[in-house]
Formats: C-alpha cells, structure tokens, sequence
C-alpha cells in the first residue's frame, strides 16, 4: 500500500495553533489580520510588514509540540506504507514528530526560515526576529531589500517543485488521508480529486463537511487526535 496524507490547520489545533477559517479561526474572529497575509499589501505598506512580524514573534507555532496524530502518522512512513505527507502547514510539526524531512512537502512554505525579496538571501526566522526591538521593518543586510518567512503569502503562487511532487504523491497512491482541511483552498484542493480519478480510495478525518465527503471511503468526525491514530492502527493491522 501506497498512502498520501493531505494535512491541513486542522491537525495542529491540538497543538496550541489556531486555524484561519474554522469557527474559532484567526480570520473568523479578527477579519482584518489577513490582509498581513497579502503579498500585494506586504510589499507596498511598511506598517502591514510590522504588524506581520509583530504576529509572527509571538505566533504559538514556536512553542507548539506534535500532537497524538501527528505522531501517528510517523508509525506509517516506519511501516513503510507512506509515501509522502502534504501538508498546508507552516510550522514543521510532522518534522518535529519525526518523519524525515524529504518525506514531508510543506505546500505552503515554512516560518523556520526567512529570505530577502530582492536577493534570495536567507537565514533562519529566529535570528531575524531578535532584531525587531531595533529594526521592526527589518531589511536585508545584503542589498536592503524586503525580508519575509518563506510562506506563501496570498497572491504568491505555490513553489513548482512543491507542487509538482504533490501532484505526482497523489496520483500515485493508493489511499489518500485528508486531515484537517476543509479542501477548499486551490490548488491544494484539487489534490484529492487527481487521487480518485487515478483509483485511489478516499479518507477525510475533519469536524466540518468539505466538498469531497461524498466522494469518500470513509468520513471521520471524531476529534483528529482521536481519529488518526485509531485509523492508523487500523491500517497496520491489515
């Protein structure tokens, strides 16, 4: 067996961080922060990149720790039934949990790392983070361009190399886990659907209904933490 887990905010609330769109979102409750998000809006407004790395040093991903299903997941890629985690995560939890890091494709960038917009420069998050007392706009000590964490931000496109791994992860599985996403959010959304029409069976472990509940093997509703590793003992058992 060939597994692809698709992962979404969803698996990571467990860990102390928050999702963008569900009830208790970041968006749902404060609307306006995502426009720190907007590549167009970081780019041109000075006050938009402060305010974004003001959210960022105090953002709960850097005290977050893998949860129960995050770690559930490990035991698969050690049973060697799985092929590769997709995740629209940022915070590099299924690292931390333990899978290897060529098996894990962070579609959505990461915020361990930050680079120049300029020049590509690059260094780790942390260190640009301690400059913020003195610098609350920081700049690239290189050519004084834009600094920000290699996230994708709204109106950037996805990186290719991602995106074609991804693509080829789904199309050659053959079950695809989908964990705490609401599988509306493109391209990343049209995953599960090139997973289905290569003969892939289905599985969704999320609160909300999503568009492809109809189109699934089986949809789980119990808490992901719960969820997961029952699925997985499953898996194995088989």
């Amino acid at each position: 067996m060939n597994v692809t887990v698709l992962t979404g905010a969803g698996i990571s609330t467990g860990s102390g961080i928050p999702d963008f769109r569900g009830p208790q979102g970041v968006w749902t409750r404060r609307p306006e922060q995502a426009r720190l998000l907007e590549i167009d809006a970081y780019r041109a407004d000075a006050a938009v990149r402060e305010a974004g790395w003001r959210e960022w040093a105090g953002h709960p991903a850097w005290r977050a720790e893998p949860t129960a299903a995050h770690r559930a997941l490990v035991s698969l890629e050690e049973a060697g039934v799985l092929g590769t985690v997709l995740t629209q995560n940022f915070e590099g939890l299924h690292q931390a949990a333990g899978h290897s890091p060529d098996k894990v494709v962070e579609l959505h960038g990461t915020l361990r790392t930050t680079s120049c917009m300029g020049c590509g420069w690059q260094r780790e998050t942390a260190a640009v983070l301690e400059r913020l007392a003195t610098e609350p706009d920081p700049r690239c000590p290189e050519c004084g361009g834009i600094l920000k964490p290699d996230i994708v931000y709204f109106g950037e496109l996805l990186h290719a190399d991602a995106l074609s791994r991804s693509t080829e992860a789904a199309s050659q599985c053959d079950l695809m886990i989908a964990i705490g996403t609401s599988l509306t959010v493109y391209p990343v959304a049209n995953l599960p659907m090139l997973a289905l029409e290569a003969g892939a069976d289905l599985v969704v472990v999320n609160a909300q209904p999503t568009p492809y509940d109809r189109l699934a093997t089986e949809v789980l509703r119990e808490p992901i933490d719960e969820a997961v590793p029952a699925l997985v003992g499953e898996l194995l058992a088989t």
